[in-house]
């Protein structure tokens, strides 16, 4: 069932396209069923527990809202401080939404998964999630990848060719000429993002303006607990969590495949088409509810 579908993969939280200046569609790549099913069906509750930063595992730098679903760093001075969710898991393919203001990031802004292990404290400024063995984060300024205290490199990284050279299209000019393009002038990083993680496989992905960048990270531990999980060294920085969905090892049934087909083929106008369609009424309820 490793079926691959659409590269434009819309979360029922985002039903909108990327808009055209967006460059991450360039960078999207192929995704598995398994995953194109689970980020079309309708989200969970937003209470869901899993969708909780942890009141016990954050630094004494992040307060945490009332509904646990939004943390905010307090104004503290040479301090890296993290997080980590309430939950974690050891298998099957989840799915998170983290919204994080662009302007509200500063240095060393990073998200990822880590496990219990995890430091979420430590003086001066630097990569928290992703500083140790324990911890695997992206850090969105710099757009580079860490583990245990070491950059493993950009992400995400550049495909074909064509597509790179649109890419560098879409990134900032050199100040000193305006013909001079910075060959690694990291891609700004939008306000909501989906972290990707399959504990079965082991692997940790991103999704930007409804893209699929492909595997951040592999080889992950199996059958140990991982925890999304978020550092920051920027005062008032504020970061919202929310598990949207996740699927266990099984592949998707035929009849979820089947009405991502039909609901990929409509489009975005699908909600006025689907009445039009040969089906009786309970399929078409069923192709309504489940985008």
């Amino acid at each position: 069932m490793g079926l691959s579908l659409s590269l434009w993969l819309y979360s029922r939280t985002d039903d909108s396209p990327p808009s055209s200046s967006s460059v991450f569609p360039l960078l999207a790549v192929p995704t598995s069923s398994r995953l194109a099913v689970t980020l079309n069906s309708s989200p969970v509750a937003p209470g869901d527990g899993r969708s909780h930063w942890s009141s016990v595992h954050h630094s004494p730098h992040f307060l945490l809202s009332a509904c646990k679903q939004e943390v905010t760093r307090s104004p503290v001075e040479r301090s890296s401080d993290g997080v980590r969710a309430e939950m974690g898991v050891k298998s099957g393919l989840h799915v998170w939404e983290l919204l994080w203001n662009s302007n509200h990031r500063g240095s060393h802004a990073v998200l990822g998964v880590s496990t219990q292990n995890c430091p979420l404290q430590a003086s001066g400024y630097k990569v928290l999630v992703g500083g140790d063995s324990q911890s695997w984060g992206w850090e969105l300024k710099t757009n580079q990848l860490w583990h245990a205290g070491q950059s493993l490199g950009l992400y995400p990284k550049k495909r074909k060719r064509c597509q790179s050279e649109a890419v560098e299209d879409h990134r900032p000019q050199s100040s000193t000429s305006s013909h001079t393009k910075v060959a690694h002038t990291p891609l700004p990083i939008p306000e909501r993002i989906l972290l990707v993680l399959d504990a079965d496989a082991g692997t940790l992905g991103f999704i930007v303006d409804g893209s699929f960048l492909g595997v951040a990270f592999k080889d992950l531990p199996c059958g140990v607990e991982l925890f999304p999980a978020v550092s920051s060294v920027r005062g008032g920085a504020s970061i919202r969590l929310r598990y949207l969905n996740g699927a266990t090892r099984d592949p998707p049934g035929l009849m979820a495949l089947c009405g991502l087909s039909i609901q990929q083929y409509l489009g975005q106008q699908r909600h006025n088409q689907i009445h039009k369609l040969p089906l009786p009424s309970c399929l078409q309820h069923y192709l309504l509810s489940s985008q």
